[in-house]
């Protein structure tokens, strides 16, 4: 990776209860069923073997990613902001486009983001066009609907 996996607290946090559940709980309770399944005899028609067998391998794989994501991450708390008058990581932003429609963000770790939920990624092409900015501040934002320009209008941290 040649960039940071900047990541909140409770986004690392989320990480590590997804890995520890996939480990802990579900990939043991899989293991049981296939090996119950396997001593059953023929492996070719045995629905449980074969689907235990394939998530078998869908675990490990996710546990492989998170436990990559999870060595590679990098928290920060973004209440510990020390210049919270411009946009850094963990800011919560209400920008407003050329129409006059408002939009609050909060920049948080790729692993973490939701466009739904307001959650933009921090490496995202709206979030990489913010970092810095103060309130008042314009920035164009290349789309991939086109290019649009952006007016900072709040710029708000989690308190400490």
């Amino acid at each position: 990776m040649d960039r940071p996996n900047y990541i909140t607290p409770a986004g690392f946090a989320a990480l590590r209860a997804e890995y520890d559940r996939l480990f802990a709980t579900e990939r043991p309770q899989i293991v049981e069923t296939v090996s119950w399944a396997a001593g059953n005899g023929d492996r070719s028609e045995n629905g449980d073997y074969i689907y235990g067998r394939k998530r078998l391998r869908e675990i490990d794989r996710r546990l492989g990613w998170l436990s990559k994501r999870m060595k590679a991450a990098k928290v920060v708390d973004p209440a510990k902001q020390a210049d919270r008058s411009r946009i850094w990581f963990g800011a919560t932003v209400t920008v407003a486009d050329e129409d006059d429609n408002e939009r609050t963000l909060t920049l948080v770790g790729d692993d973490e983001a939701d466009a739904g939920a307001g959650l933009v990624g921090w490496n995202a092409p709206i979030a990489r066009a913010l970092r810095g900015a103060g309130v008042g501040d314009l920035r164009r934002v290349n789309l991939p609907a086109g290019e649009r320009e952006y007016e900072v209008i709040a710029v708000a941290y989690p308190a400490e």
